[in-house]
């Protein structure tokens, strides 16, 4: 057990940690959500320009984090040894909402290079543990030395109103702290230093709970998922690799507006005239002065007159703006290919693509969504083993631990593609059951269609008798094929 110093020094390392990440998190973020500064080639572009476009932004980075995110879909868990999912385990999981909440963990790291899973007892319902995911922004985890597996302690650090809190989770305890939040407004010295004192971290009251309070699951309940984890570094965001050309592309597109405001029209231009005046005359109507004309306004109605024996016109072409697009266009696709993006997914060009050459372009998305599924899925049964901790069952946990994920195919096909695909593997002996799950039913509705379809063949004595065959093959065939069952 660690004492409150020991627990507050590694609340500080900790949380210093988190604020090393938070800098390339909101930066992500802010990208994913269209909020992206434009850079500039040229001090004078930004001079003349930078405040005309400084809220736009032709989000790519959006399209890049979702293609891999709408195709990882959680369908179960099936634990070592079992030949179905747990059902056990999806009901925990769908009473915690996380068909819906793992999207968003999913997102939230692939934009961050991270996410994370918490699992705790609930007290209000013993049997169902509380799962949530968690943003990177708000937790980190701490590793045994040498170890990417062994958590050693976890901090959840988040604002509420005036306050921080946090919560550190050890494998045998868990802290809860709090602290004022600095205050904005400029005070004296005296006034800071009290503030300073007032802002260090405190044990926070949680009413009739203990604090610190034991850890009744014996390991840290935090789980992190990672995004392409390396051997050496932190696991790296979608995101990072698509920033660079991001502004490059809204650069292009400013600095397109900007020819197509000024250049996209033939200029024309007058040679050898001075510049026009137009006369200024008093309350009587006379002529007292002249003064230059508003050639601004003389542009807007494109009406101009000019006299004299040397005038002449020349005129300059408007500006080929199709330069501007090839590149953008080239941009893209160098974003579709470091990031295994199909290109049909940014340009959006498809033009009579037969099945077969659709799969091949996505070919790339989906190695990539596999890939995550490896990682993700690896993290996901811990969560499962956490739950069943929670739960006492410590036999499944076991169970679960060397189980696997099931996911939905993360390929995409017609329903004419994959119909021939399942008859086909029919055809060669898969089971009825295997097929379904192929289909992309989850297991719990491929427990009901089963159901459904012993209760059909029920209901006619001679589906009756081909559905305890199916079940029983040992019961063989009666010797007259003509015979009906019962005779």
């Amino acid at each position: 057990m660690a004492t409150e110093a020991e627990a507050l020094r590694l609340v500080g390392l900790l949380e210093d940690e988190l604020r090393t990440r938070r800098t390339d998190i909101d930066r992500h973020e802010a990208y994913y959500r269209g909020k992206q500064p434009l850079k500039f080639a040229s001090d004078e572009f930004r001079k003349y320009h930078g405040a005309r476009y400084k809220d736009f932004a032709d989000n790519w980075v959006q399209v890049v984090s979702d293609s891999p995110v709408e195709r990882l879909t959680v369908t179960g868990v099936q634990p070592a040894g079992m030949t179905e999912a747990d059902k056990e385990s999806w009901r925990v999981w769908q009473m915690n909402g996380l068909d819906a909440d793992s999207q968003l963990g999913f997102l939230g790291a692939v934009n961050a290079g991270r996410s994370f899973v918490l699992v705790w007892g609930n007290p209000d319902d013993p049997e169902t543990p509380e799962v949530t995911f968690e943003d990177a922004s708000q937790c980190v985890v701490v590793y045994e030395p040498g170890s990417r597996r062994k958590r050693r302690a976890a901090l959840k650090r988040w604002e509420d109103g005036a306050d921080d809190y946090a919560t550190l989770y050890l494998s045998d305890e868990v802290w809860k702290f709090k602290r004022a939040r600095p205050g904005q407004a400029q005070k004296s010295t005296g006034m800071q230093d009290a503030e300073t004192e007032l802002q260090k971290w405190e044990l926070r009251e949680t009413g009739e709970e203990p604090n610190p309070q034991a850890n009744p699951l014996g390991v840290v309940p935090m789980v992190e998922l990672p995004n392409k984890p390396t051997l050496v570094s932190d696991p790296i965001s979608d995101v990072s690799g698509v920033v660079a050309m991001q502004d490059a592309v809204n650069l292009l597109w400013a600095q397109l507006f900007t020819a197509a405001d000024y250049a996209s029209f033939p200029t024309r231009i007058v040679l050898g005239a001075e510049r026009p005046v137009v006369p200024v005359l008093d309350e009587t109507g006379q002529i007292v002065g002249e003064r230059p004309v508003d050639m601004d306004r003389f542009a807007v109605d494109r009406v101009q007159f000019f006299s004299g024996d040397d005038v002449r016109t020349a005129e300059w072409s408007a500006a080929n703006l199709n330069a501007y697009t090839d590149i953008i266009e080239v941009a893209v696709g160098h974003i579709a290919a470091q990031t295994r993006t199909p290109q049909h997914y940014l340009i959006g060009k498809m033009s009579n693509l037969s099945a077969d050459a659709l799969l091949a372009a996505e070919t790339g998305l989906v190695k990539r969504v596999e890939e995550k599924q490896i990682w993700f899925g690896q993290a996901l049964r811990e969560v499962f083993r956490l739950i069943a901790l929670a739960q006492g069952d410590e036999a499944k946990a076991l169970a679960v631990a060397g189980g696997r994920v099931m996911w939905a195919n993360a390929e995409s096909r017609s329903l004419g593609q994959l119909t021939d695909a399942l008859t086909k593997l029919k055809a060669i002996g898969f089971p009825f059951e295997f097929l379904a799950l192929k289909y992309g039913l989850t297991p719990t509705e491929v427990a009901d269609l089963i159901t459904m379809r012993d209760r059909e063949a029920l209901a006619d004595p001679v589906g009756a008798f081909t559905a305890s065959l199916a079940r029983d093959p040992a019961n063989g065939a009666p010797d007259n094929v003509d015979q009906q069952p019962g005779e």
